[in-house]
């Protein structure tokens, strides 16, 4: 019986303390020289996949099938001096549509201002209330993956519940806000750029672009995951999301926020509505004619 007791307790214990993060990291070197041992980037890899995954990023249980799906490709460019490189990073995440097999996209960026030190066997450490610690350059990395972390589950939690996402997007900007600094750090400030961390973080956290949430939450609750059982009803939901960002385009141009939300989605949203009411696809190719700028053209044309 005590056995018996042991093992429910801990098969709860683990439940209660599973990850969130089914996540992948690659970690692309051929830009770099002869110079450079190769197997330092193959050791950075294993700490990067260990980094997402066995860290608890939240205090909500969660099953293994309910794991989110991600990917980190982290492509090394140059050597700025030695054991300090310069890199983008592409993050990738889908969302499970509900009774279905399907997996939607969530996220789909890349940010392409990327510095860091590593040294081998370095521990990849972070500490939300201490994040620059003593070496900015190494903490860089480890606070550009937490904020991608924070960013893509307050996605997943906004495409479940309205705002479930909230207090995700602000850990996303306490981290821009205590972002480690340095001279050839960027991505973190105002100043560094129309497209990047700080400008992603504010959009998701300012008051008055709330309804990019409830666009959010419309999409994929209340649209995508209708897919398999009405069809119709998720095609008018979806639309009805695509409006929503539609308005909030019209009151503030050139959000980041916009461009963040579209990439990825174009091959979904247009086979979505191959099927749709004439009306339906001329309002889709106007939407996201304009709000998807350099996908334009192919929604006109699958779409027509």
């Amino acid at each position: 019986m005590q056995v018996f007791l042991f093992f429910i307790a801990f098969c709860f214990f683990a439940k209660l303390n599973a990850q969130e993060l089914n996540a992948k990291v690659n970690v692309v070197y051929a830009q770099i020289g002869s110079a450079v041992d190769k197997k330092v980037f193959q050791t950075l890899q294993t700490g990067l996949i260990a980094f997402l995954n066995k860290r608890k990023w939240t205090s909500d249980p969660y099953e293994v099938n309910e794991k989110i799906d991600c990917s980190f490709l982290l492509n090394l460019q140059s050597v700025v001096e030695p054991n300090v490189y310069k890199a983008t990073l592409t993050i990738q995440a889908a969302r499970p549509v509900f009774n279905s097999n399907y997996l939607s996209p969530l996220v789909n960026f890349v940010d392409n201002d990327i510095v860091f030190r590593y040294v081998e066997f370095q521990p990849l450490e972070f500490n939300e209330n201490r994040i620059a610690g003593t070496e900015s350059l190494s903490a860089n990395l480890t606070a550009i993956f937490a904020f991608y972390v924070d960013l893509l589950l307050g996605m997943d939690y906004d495409s479940y519940a309205p705002r479930g996402g909230d207090s995700y997007f602000q850990k996303a900007n306490q981290i821009v806000s205590a972002a480690p600094e340095g001279r050839s750090i960027t991505g973190w400030k105002p100043f560094d750029g129309q497209r990047n961390r700080y400008w992603l973080a504010e959009n998701l956290q300012n008051a008055r672009y709330a309804l990019a949430h409830d666009a959010i939450y419309t999409y994929y609750r209340k649209g995508m995951d209708k897919l398999i059982v009405d069809e119709v009803s998720a095609r008018e939901e979806v639309l009805s999301a695509l409006s929503m960002l539609n308005t909030l385009h019209a009151e503030t141009p050139n959000l980041m926020f916009m461009p963040f939300f579209f990439q990825g989605k174009s091959n979904e949203i247009i086979q979505l509505f191959r099927k749709g009411l004439p009306q339906d696809k001329a309002r889709v190719i106007d939407i996201c004619g304009r709000l998807d700028i350099s996908n334009a053209s192919k929604y006109a044309e699958d779409l027509k």
